[in-house]
C-alpha cells in the first residue's frame, strides 16, 4: 500500500466536521455508534438515532463517501467507516448572574470530527500446510 498525504492509504478517504455545536464527549457517543460500519449501515444508524447531532455526523459521512467515490474513484459498496473520531475545538464562556452579586461560569464547547473510509479488500485465502494424517496404529 502507497501511503498519501496525510497518512491516507490509496484505498481510503477523509472527510472533517469543525467547529460542531457539541460536546467532544457527546459527539463521541454517535461516533463510537458508526465506527466499523459498513458506509450503509452507518447511513441507516443515524437516519435513525435520536442524538441531535447524528444529522451533522450523518452529512459528514456522506461527504467522505462522495470524497472516495470522486476523488479517489473507490467502490461505494465496499466501503466502510474505518475511522471516526472526535477533538476538542474552542470553548466559549459565559457569564450567568446568581444571588449576592455572585457569578457562574457557563462554558459552550465546540467539537471537530474526522471520518474516514475505506474500502473493504477481500482476504486472500492462504495456503494450509496439510500434514499427512497418521493413524493411532503409525504413530506409535
Amino acid at each position: 500500500m502507497v501511503e498519501k498525504r496525510y497518512g491516507i492509504k490509496e484505498n481510503e478517504a477523509r472527510a472533517f466536521l469543525r467547529m460542531v455545536k457539541c460536546s467532544p464527549q457527546k459527539l463521541n457517543l454517535v461516533a463510537e455508534s458508526i465506527r466499523g460500519l459498513s458506509a450503509n449501515k452507518a447511513i441507516e444508524q443515524l437516519t435513525f438515532s435520536k442524538k441531535r447531532v447524528a444529522v451533522e455526523v450523518k452529512k459528514l459521512v456522506l461527504s467522505a463517501i462522495s470524497n472516495a467515490e470522486n476523488n479517489y474513484k473507490l467502490d461505494v459498496d465496499k466501503l466502510f467507516i474505518k475511522e471516526a473520531y472526535v477533538g476538542k475545538a474552542l470553548v466559549m464562556k459565559r457569564f450567568h448572574a446568581r444571588a449576592r452579586g455572585r457569578g457562574a461560569a457557563i462554558l459552550k464547547p465546540f467539537s471537530n470530527m474526522t471520518v474516514i473510509v475505506a474500502e473493504r479488500v477481500a482476504p486472500a485465502k492462504a495456503e494450509k500446510k496439510t500434514k499427512p494424517n497418521k493413524t493411532k496404529k503409525e504413530a506409535k
